[in-house]
This record gives C-alpha cells, structure tokens and sequence, in this order.
C-alpha cells in the first residue's frame, strides 16, 4: 500500500536590518532572520563599524521579549480595582472612543489643562520615540509635560560653555594618550565604546575612571579614584586651579578660542586641592597628579556620564568639566575634547514631531518628575489633573515619590490611559490599556547620542496580535478627537521619515532614505575619526564661536535646552545664574544639614542596572536572572557597624519612605555609600516599594535636572525594631 506523502511547503528565510531601540548611547545595528514570517535571531550587524556586531546583555535575547507570553495584544478596559491589574478585552473602536469621549469630557468639565501625557524614551526612534505624541497633545490644548529625566541639566551646562556641538568623535579615542571617564560605568552602559578605551590603552594611554563605586569599569582602568557622591564639581575646580597656577595651560589656545580667562583665573584660587581633598575624600597628590597628567598627555579626553548632573550642582560640575579642554588645548587633535552627547551632530527636525507653534500661550507646564506631587494635589496647579495618557514610560518606577504616585493614580476621579507592551507597575492603574508594538514590528529611523551614525529600523515581521505603533495609535486618536483635518495629524510613518531630518544639512549629504533602508545604517558626512578634531580652531557654538568660561547665556536663567521642553524659555522662572563654573556641595550632606546626616549618614546612588534599561526588560526572566534581585551594596565597615551580612534583608529608609532589599557587602564601594541599580519593578520588590521612595523631587541647579544621586538614607535590618518609623 502506498501512502501519500503532502509536499512540504518550502521554508521562506530572509534578514531584516533594524536598529536596537532602547535610550542607550550605543544605538545597535541589527540583523534579524525572519523564518516563515517569524523572527527567529536577533544579531549585531557586522557591517556597522561602531557596533561591530555585538549585542548587549540587555537586547541580545530581544525575542524573548517579542514574543513572551506576557505581552499586551489587545486594547482592554479595567474591570478590577485600580492597581489590581484586573481587565477586559475590548475592540480597538471601543478603546479610541472611551479614550475620546473622556477626554472631551474632562476638557468640557475642567479645561484641557486638566489632560497631561506623560512619556519619555521607552523607545528612541525619532518617528516612535521621545516627541510622537506632542503634536496632538499641543492641539488638544493640555497641559505640556517636561521631561528633563536625563541630561538636561548637562545639556544646559554644555550648551552654556561650548554650545551645540558632538565634541569628540567617539571612534577617535583610539587617539587618546589620557582618557578621563567620570561617572559613566561604560562597560554596562555604554559597551561598545570600550574596544576604542581598550585600544587607546594598549598603544599607551592612560584610562582613568572617578567613580565613588569600583566599577566594572573601573575595574579594566588604569586608575580608579573613587570620590564621595555630589563633590564632582570640587574636583574639576581643583583641577583648573592646579593646571593654571602651575602655568599648564595652552595660553595660545587660550588666548584665541576662550572667553573669561582672567575671570576663570580668579574664581578658581579658593579651590585648592587641599580644600577639594576634604570635600571629596581623595587625597591631594592624587588630585595633582590627576590634574598634571590631564593637562601634559595631550590629546586627552573626558567621557562624562549621565550620573555627574544627578546632584544640586550638577549643571555646575558639567560647565566645569567643558571648560578643561580649552584650557589644556586638548581640542588640537583627533580624540582630544570632551565627549557628552553626539546626538548635538544629528539635524534632527525635532520641530517637526513637537509642532510647538500649536501650544496655547501660558499653557500650564508639570515637569514629570513631580508627577507624585501633580496628582495629589500637592504641587499647586492652576488646572488639576483628571487624566493622563502614558506612552514610553513606566513612572511609578523611574519618577520619584512613589507613595504619592501611588494615591494619585488610585484616585477614582483619574482616568488613566496606558499604552505598553506589558503589564508594568503603572499599566496595571490604567482605566484603558493598550497594546505596543516591539522594535521588530515598528518601522522607525534613529540618531544616536553615543556616535555619528544614522540606522534605520526596518519592520521585520507583522505586529503581533493588535499591537500598533505609537504613530498609529496617534493617528487612531487625532481622528477620533476631529483633528484629521490637518495633515499633521494624518501624516503616514513614510512621511515622518521623510521629516525626521534636515536632509540638505551638510551631515547628511550622501544619505537618503533608501540607501538607509538598504545599507542599515551611514556615519554622518563627517570627516574620518582619525582626522576630525572640530575645534582644532575654536568654532564653537556659541554667541562668540568660542569656549566661554564666562557664559553669555547665563544671563538667561535656569533655562532648560528645547529638546527637553518644547517652545520657548520665555515663561520659565528661575534668576539669572552665575556665568562663571562654581562649585554647589550637594544638599543632603553632613555641611549642608549636619541634623539630617546625623539621621540618615549614608549616601544612596542608584546606577544604571547592567541587564536592565531603566525599568525595560526588568520582567524577562534571563534580564532577571543577570541583573538578580535588588541589592544593596554596603560597603564593610558599614555594614559592621550595623550588623548587616550579605544576604540578609534590610530596610533602606529616610523621611520620604522605606524599601526592602537585599544586602550585599562589598568593598566596591566606599564607606558611607550605598548602591542599588535601578529598574526593579514594585511588584517584584519585596516590601512593594522600589528606589524611588527615597529619591528627593528638588532639581539640580540648572536645566530642572533631577538629584537621585544627593539622597542620604539610614540602613537597618528590616526586623531591627531599634529602626524606628520613617519620618
């Protein structure tokens, strides 16, 4: 007897060339292979030089996030008590017209003040990312978020000293002889920078990382001067007082490409290292010799990370670090400078993602890290809030107060709409969820702030379930709410792109969409690494095209830099600032408040997690496993003293809450600080509160950036009665 055998259909395989997604400097070419209209790997692109091919820990195993089985695939509508994460599923038309309907109620009943969005950098694309929803948000008339989480304060300082300019090419510390990281763990944030470090080291430089934790990237360092959190500033202003009083500095760049010389010559001879020596705990020949070896081994550069503007004089300590440069003449040659952001060398057409001509003059503006404050009632608001639209943020992990956050989002007179991929802490209080699509299922164009390189996300396979875009799901919403009879609002993601840069800028010359979608990725038209050193001849962006240690902008205010709040400064408050770099101590510290250190005597900073990006991919289980729960590094003598062994459990706690974590004693960091990486999930946490209930909401002191790091807190047993209630 024969038996019929059907034919097998052939298997259809191809490569998709994307880009990683996430807000990390490195901004990854990828490669995935699509098996029969699923994706099966996710790869580095080798063609990318930058990126070489690698992966990170956080996105090497990105399939698992696509296709978990937590996922959200279906709009829903909440069923359950707030916060119960209890939902129904309901059809894309019913979600668009509840969401609709409210907020036209809610505008009708309160004014349109009374609607916040509330988004950051889930994703980075520029058509996806950080502006997809200011447009209909300007229109509908609601209240404008400011999003200055991250680099805003060191945006400002830079801007104020060198202007918008990439600096260092990133591929050109291969040319370093010194090469200064500070407060950047590069290892676990910023990975493939490190092959050009590496380099750099091996043909001679000197690599030196200041730190107050022995990181892993310390760890590869030549040197690793650990310094108490906040106190930055005083080292950068005992630098310059060394390199100019021992007669270290370029004059002749000096003399033709700064302003403010003579000033900046006074205002540093009151910080001498041995006064910066008792402010930072190093020792004073490490801080001249710090200062001696920057300014001779030329070309040196300085890597600064996000951290360094995470405390009051943030903004401060950056204008510091810009000025070293000029003053050692370190912008001479290819690899010498300061590295902050590159993304200054992307003419991105943020205008036209923001549309802030169509903002209402005097609308209300709520910085989201006083979201806790807003939602409460105890941030005073000409418009209460009575809705909020999430998308690209997770807030009750990343913002601080979250007790407050907590009781505002329970509120029963609150709706909440959420868009997400998953069910996080903050979707779980959504009235109405809605389901997002991953990377792989999006199209989407993206600058980087860590290189020169443009990349380009192709689609790689259909979005699961009912997941859409954020370009879509605004789309879906303008129409909704009646404003599809401007283009702006109807513009498909093709004709997004097609804005998404200045496309005659000299930077992009050679570069067009197609060659993109083809090749996967282009450096902009920029001379090579080897031979690109910018300021070789001063042209700075400044008023006076020079590195201005005595600011002109600082006339201006506390301004915040427009890629963090959109319009104008014009009703911003905030007195003008010093125009000369100075040192602010930070404000939770033993000089600062001698009663609350008495109280609380242990600094808390909360890093960047190494499997984590913020609070993304923080409930995938090999992200997990990696990262393990959250920990508490206390460093031996500490722990001593309060009888705290690894393992054990503790209660972090100071007058703004308390968290339940796990301890680990380590010699990694210095005594009296304490170290948790940040992206835990409350749901995950053990006393269902993360790091930031202990977060203070005062902002640093230029560009409303925040003050993580200038938190003080007291650490217990969490079964030690002897710990007394929180205040």
């Amino acid at each position: 007897m024969t038996q019929l055998i059907e034919p097998t259909a052939p298997t259809r395989e191809l490569t998709v060339l994307g880009a990683c997604p996430q807000d990390c400097p490195d901004t990854c070419a990828m490669v995935v292979t699509v098996r029969d209209g699923v994706a099966v790997e996710v790869a580095g692109n080798k063609e990318q030089p930058y990126t070489n091919g690698g992966l990170c820990v956080k996105v090497d195993n990105y399939l698992d996030k696509v296709y978990h089985p937590d996922r959200i695939l279906h709009p829903m509508r909440r069923v359950g008590p707030k916060g119960s994460g209890e939902f129904e599923r309901i059809s894309w038309d019913d979600a668009i017209a509840e969401v609709a309907r409210r907020f036209t109620e809610v505008k009708e009943e309160h004014g349109a003040e009374a609607i916040m969005p509330v988004s950051y950098l889930g994703t980075q694309g520029i058509i996806n990312g950080l502006n997809v929803g200011d447009a209909f948000f300007n229109r509908l008339g609601a209240t404008v978020a400011e999003r200055t989480y991250c680099d805003a304060g060191s945006c400002t300082a830079y801007a104020m000293t060198i202007g918008d300019t990439a600096g260092v090419d990133p591929e050109a510390l291969v040319h370093a002889r010194f090469i200064l990281i500070w407060a950047a763990n590069i290892m676990s944030t910023n990975l493939h920078l490190w092959p050009y470090i590496a380099e750099a080291k091996r043909r001679g430089a000197k690599v030196v990382v200041v730190d107050p934790v022995r990181t892993k990237t310390a760890r590869l360092a030549s040197q690793h001067i650990p310094i108490r959190p906040g106190t930055d500033g005083a080292l950068a202003m005992a630098m310059m007082h060394v390199i100019i009083n021992e007669g270290l500095t370029d004059d002749d760049y000096v003399a033709n490409h700064t302003v403010g010389y003579d000033e900046l010559v006074e205002r540093v001879q009151q910080y001498t290292p041995e006064w910066a020596s008792a402010e930072t705990g190093i020792p004073v020949e490490t801080i001249l010799t710090l200062a001696r070896e920057y300014a001779t081994a030329q070309p040196s550069v300085i890597r600064i990370g996000v951290a360094v503007e995470r405390h009051a004089g943030g903004g401060q300590t950056v204008r510091a670090l810009s000025c070293l440069p000029a003053l050692v003449g370190a912008w001479r040659n290819p690899g010498g400078g300061i590295l902050q952001l590159p993304l200054w060398a992307f003419p991105v057409n943020w205008g036209a993602f923001m549309h802030p001509e169509l903002i209402t003059p005097g609308t209300q503006v709520v910085n989201q890290y006083l979201l806790g404050q807003a939602l409460t009632g105890e941030l005073e608001l000409s418009t209460p809030l009575h809705a909020l639209m999430v998308y690209n943020s997770n807030p009750l992990v990343v913002a601080p107060d979250q007790a407050k956050m907590v009781e505002g989002l329970s509120r029963d007179d609150l709706f909440t709409v959420v868009s997400e991929q998953f069910m996080t802490d903050t979707a779980r209080y959504a009235d109405i969820l809605l389901p997002a699509t991953t990377q792989l299922e999006q199209e989407d164009i993206m600058f980087s702030w860590g290189h020169l390189y443009v990349t380009y996300n192709n689609p790689s396979i259909e979005p699961r379930g009912e997941a859409v875009p954020n370009t879509e799901l605004f789309r879906r919403l303008s129409a909704a709410m009646g404003f599809d009879d401007d283009p702006i609002f109807t513009r498909t993601d093709e004709q997004l792109i097609a804005e998404a840069f200045d496309w005659s800028a000299p930077a992009m010359q050679g570069i067009t969409v197609e060659s993109l979608k083809e090749k996967g990725f282009s450096r902009l038209n920029l001379p090579p690494s080897d031979e690109y050193a910018p300021h070789r001849d001063g042209g700075f962006h400044t008023p006076s095209g020079k590195t201005e240690f005595v600011s002109s902008a600082a006339a201006g205010g506390n301004f915040v830099v427009p890629l963090f709040r959109q319009g104008s400064n014009d009703h911003q408050p905030g007195q003008p600032v010093d125009p000369l770099p100075h040192y602010i101590p930070p404000r939770e510290a033993a000089a600062a408040d001698p009663e609350l250190a008495a109280r609380y005597p242990l600094n808390l900073i909360s890093p960047k997690s190494h499997a984590f990006i913020n609070s993304s991919f923080a409930n995938i289980e090999i992200h997990q496993k990696v990262q393990k729960p959250a920990t508490l590094l206390v460093n031996p003598e500490d722990a001593a003293a309060r009888g705290i062994t690894t393992g054990a459990v503790v209660r972090a706690y100071n007058d703004r809450g308390s968290v339940e974590l796990l301890a680990k004693v380590d010699a990694s960091t210095m005594p009296g600080v304490t170290v948790c990486h940040v992206g835990h999930w409350r749901s995950d946490a053990l006393g269902l509160s993360t790091l930031s209930q202990l977060n203070p909401t005062r902002f640093a002191d230029l560009g409303n950036a925040p003050t993580f790091s200038d938190t003080l807190i007291e650490v217990a047993l969490a079964a030690d009665p002897s710990a007394g209630e929180v205040g």
